[in-house]
């Protein structure tokens, strides 16, 4: 029987503990009605008998303390919420208890924001994570040392799993559903949750908003002409003479501030305002096109697939109602 430990952090999103309790639970069930044995023993695990969530709106009765748990094969680490780095310090006391556990064989997956207390652990240091798309910046400031997966829904990698933002952990559940029991169990589990079982990314979910959390202000200006000029073919010659930078110097700095090429922000500025009107106008593929800069409609249909997941007339007809 697998022993899986879902824990619940002060803070904790309410839901971020539910729902993995409910779909083991519920695979239990299935496993039951199909003439098998139960697979999982579920339990809540925290470092005190209640916890409340939620401005105390809800208290959660822990099954077990850290302290009565020898040996798990599954942690789960639920989504926080509120200021990310005085939740991480609520928790600390269990951040050796996930470590020890690891080390003891334990696999551990974070759902959502999860991923900070996962990366405070250090279990994430020179390996692949997921997040909630818009947390990435502040991850990759406090966790230099992952990789964060951008848009991704599952990451997977040496028995450490996390996943995208909000309800992509329900894909990362049934992942590891399928993982521990097999594909039918999987679809079943699918059905019954109504989810889509082999959605990979939360591309077409993202807001693009700037990276302008760093101290570079000559590059903060820099973004904010791209922004407010993404109607025009600007080019890097062009950014770097206005704002008297080297070629080379300028590249550099904006990659270092941003995470983004000087071309790869310029096309998400020009991406994001297509989708924004994709989603509130009347407009044709063709119109969006040209308003955002676009004169080729190749290019602009391989770089909205490549940001979004979706094509232009996917977005379209997934956002916008008026069509």
């Amino acid at each position: 029987m697998k022993h899986i430990s879902i824990l619940v952090p002060e803070t904790a999103v309410i839901e971020a503990v539910a729902d993995p309790n409910y779909m083991f639970k519920a695979v239990n069930q299935f496993l039951q009605v199909s003439g098998k044995s139960a697979l999982f023993k579920v339990e809540l695990v925290a470092n005190s008998k209640n916890i409340k969530l939620g401005n105390s709106l809800f208290s959660v009765h822990a099954d077990k303390l850290l302290s009565e748990v020898q040996k798990t094969d599954l942690i789960f680490i639920p989504a926080l919420s509120g200021d990310l780095p005085t939740a991480i310090e609520m928790n600390k006391e269990l951040i050796p208890w996930i470590v020890e556990q690891h080390k003891n064989g334990a696999e551990v997956a974070s759902l959502c924001i999860g991923a900070f207390l996962l990366g405070s652990t250090g279990l994430l240091n020179g390996k692949k994570c997921s997040t909630h798309w818009n947390s990435g910046n502040e991850f990759r400031a406090m966790f230099p040392e992952v990789e964060l997966v951008d848009g991704s829904i599952i990451t997977e990698d040496q028995g450490i799993y996390s996943s995208g933002g909000a309800n992509s952990y329900w894909n990362l559940l049934l992942h590891l559903v399928e993982k521990y029991t097999d594909r039918d169990t999987a679809i079943l589990a699918a059905k019954y949750f109504a989810i889509d079982i082999d959605r990979d990314s939360q591309s077409s979910f993202m807001m693009f908003q700037g990276q302008k959390d760093h101290k570079d202000e000559e590059i903060k200006k820099a973004q904010e002409y791209i922004e407010e000029h993404f109607q025009e073919k600007i080019t890097v010659e062009q950014l770097a003479e206005k704002f008297a930078i080297g070629r080379r110097s300028f590249e550099r700095r904006f990659k270092k501030a941003t995470n983004n090429t000087v071309v790869e922000y310029t096309q998400r500025v020009k991406i994001e305002a297509a989708k924004r009107s994709f989603e509130s106008s009347r407009k044709n593929i063709n119109e969006v096109m040209f308003d955002v800069g676009y004169t080729d409609t190749k290019a602009f249909r391989d770089i909205f697939k490549k940001v979004t997941g979706m094509t232009p007339i996917e977005y379209r007809n997934k956002y916008n109602k008026q069509t």
